[in-house]
């Protein structure tokens, strides 16, 4: 038998309902933490002038870019990242803010790169900036809500790492060793593929700049490359009780041409798969993007949908808590109503109607059905609770449908008593 004609697109994906459920997990860890932080919610649009992410981005970004005219004859693409955006939007509306900006958004995202596991042509970004703060204090405060993301996600010590490092550093070190303006650019896109690509493409592409693969190895290795910046980091992820989180890893470049400064991301322990999320320093962007106009530091890290779910699912521990989020909020209901005496359907629409304007997640059945029937829809719908409405009424009985318990309740006060009820822990009954 045939297939259905139109599936979602390659790269592109349907939430079903659990799908869904899952994603707004995500989003509500992301929410939680930034504004624990004192970073407030913002959003930009998805589509945008394509020059926004010709001015500096770089790398390969350029060429995986949704882009095209639109009826107007603009030039537009949706966005592959939320970075430039949030440049933009700060350069136009900066002086209304206090600085340092502390400002997050989560957003959908898409490039026309191969899918493989961690990355679809489309995806979910949650993105966290500071503009306005040149010292390395800001970028310390951004890695520990990185740190503190994975933490609440239930990920322990020895699940990752946060490898830090700073792009100034190869900078200076392409710059002593007379390597061009034009060719820096070049020798960061190379750094930035040490772990990706074989070594003797690495040495090839290093010799064309007049440089060998044992001079870029040698200072990688030594500790005392890194810069002042990271130390100052280092010594406030220190007092945050953070630090043992913290790791100098001088390949870590990042690959978007503009980032300035300290780099970091964060990588799973097992480096199944690529990293969880990344970011940087960025001090020339919103000047770039402005033309010159504002001319402000700024830092901030992006965490994607994809990698951060694959993982979670991977890592015992973190599933478990998921499992358990999902359970008590991707619920249909929290209490179906189950119709055990036709006559008193209107008794039922009044509970429903009660219960519903207390904020009380319930549902019933459309049409009359068997008992034994409801029932399973109750299971179906994954409601904690079966309220059987009966001819007992005003007398009611309270199922738990999980423990097969039992009690009696009384429509009078019935709202303000399952408000209550619900926000015990399920198990068996002691009374």
């Amino acid at each position: 038998m045939a297939g259905p004609r139109f599936q979602a697109l390659t790269g592109f994906r349907d939430f079903l309902p659990k799908d869904t459920a899952a994603r707004n997990y995500l989003f509500e860890i992301w929410r939680s933490v930034a504004r624990r932080y004192g970073f407030v919610e913002y959003e930009t649009p998805i589509l945008e002038d394509t020059a926004l992410y010709l001015k500096k981005s770089g790398g390969e970004l350029s060429t995986q870019l949704y882009r095209f005219e639109d009826q107007g004859g603009r030039d537009v693409t949706l966005r592959p990242e939320v970075t430039p955006s949030m440049a933009r939007l700060v350069a136009q509306h900066q002086r209304d803010f206090p600085k340092p900006i502390k400002w997050f958004e989560i957003g959908q995202c898409f490039r026309y790169e191969r899918p493989q596991k961690g990355r679809g042509r489309e995806f979910f970004q949650f993105n966290v900036d500071i503009v306005g703060e040149a010292g390395p204090q800001a970028d310390a405060e951004l890695i520990s809500l990185a740190i503190d993301t994975m933490l609440t996600f239930g990920f322990q010590k020895g699940d990752f790492i946060v490898r830090v490092s700073d792009r100034q550093a190869w900078v200076n070190f392409a710059t002593q060793r007379g390597v061009t303006e034009k060719g820096i650019t070049d020798f960061l896109q190379i750094i930035d593929k040490l772990e990706r690509e074989k070594p003797d493409v690495t040495a090839e592409k290093l010799g064309a700049l007049g440089l060998s693969t044992d001079e870029v190895n040698a200072f990688i290795a030594n500790p005392e490359n890194a810069s002042a910046a990271f130390e100052t980091i280092r010594e406030e992820l220190t007092a945050r009780g953070l630090g043992d989180y913290l790791s100098l890893d001088l390949s870590i470049v990042r690959g978007l041409a503009y980032y300035t400064g300290v780099v970091f991301e964060v990588f799973d322990s097992r480096k199944s798969m690529r990293a969880v999320a990344g970011g940087g320093r960025y001090d020339t962007l919103i000047e770039t993007i402005s033309d010159g106009g504002v001319a402000m530091p700024a830092t901030g890290f992006a965490m994607g949908d994809y990698v951060i779910r694959n993982l979670i699912e991977e890592t015992p521990h973190t599933e478990l808590q998921m499992a358990a989020w999902l359970q008590r909020n991707a619920a249909a209901c929290d209490i179906y109503l189950v119709l055990a005496d036709d006559s008193k359907r209107s008794a039922a629409l009044e509970i429903l109607s009660d219960l519903r304007n207390a904020g009380i997640s319930c549902d019933l059945p459309f049409s009359a059905a068997k008992v034994n029937k409801q029932f399973q829809n109750a299971e179906r719908s994954g409601a904690r609770f079966a309220l059987v409405i009966g001819s007992e009424f005003p007398e009611l009985k309270l199922k738990n449908l999980s423990f097969r318990s039992e009690e009696t309740c009384h429509v009078l006060g019935l709202a303000d008593w399952l408000t209550e009820r619900l926000k015990q822990p399920d198990g068996p009954l002691l009374a």
